[in-house]
């Protein structure tokens, strides 16, 4: 071996550590007498991917028990989709409400 030759260092393989999963977490819907039934069925579609037969079944369980089970999510999930149906609603200026509980 030349005494310019480099050497490669051997490299070691890192272990990945074990990450923890977030806790789950329940995301509720409560009713209110402003914000249209179309539109909370809307979000439950495209905010929360619920599917039309069930989110039309969850808008009716809110609407006339108070309030609806919509999914349970990661928490950091669970915050951004109710800040983003919270904006939704707010730029058509309805009270709809969502809001999260731990499993």
């Amino acid at each position: 071996m030349s005494p310019n030759a480099q050497t490669i260092p051997k490299v070691e393989p890192v272990p990945v550590a074990e990450t923890e999963l977030e806790p789950m977490y329940r995301v509720i819907i409560h009713n209110d007498d402003v914000t249209p039934m179309d539109f909370v069925v809307l979000i439950l579609e495209r905010i929360f991917f619920i599917t039309g037969p069930s989110a039309v079944d969850i808008m009716y369980t809110a609407h006339y028990t108070g309030a609806a089970y919509v999914q349970s999510l990661p928490r950091s999930e669970a915050q951004g989709r109710i800040a983003r149906a919270h904006f939704a609603a707010s730029l058509e200026g309805y009270p709809l409400r969502f809001t999260m509980e731990p499993e």
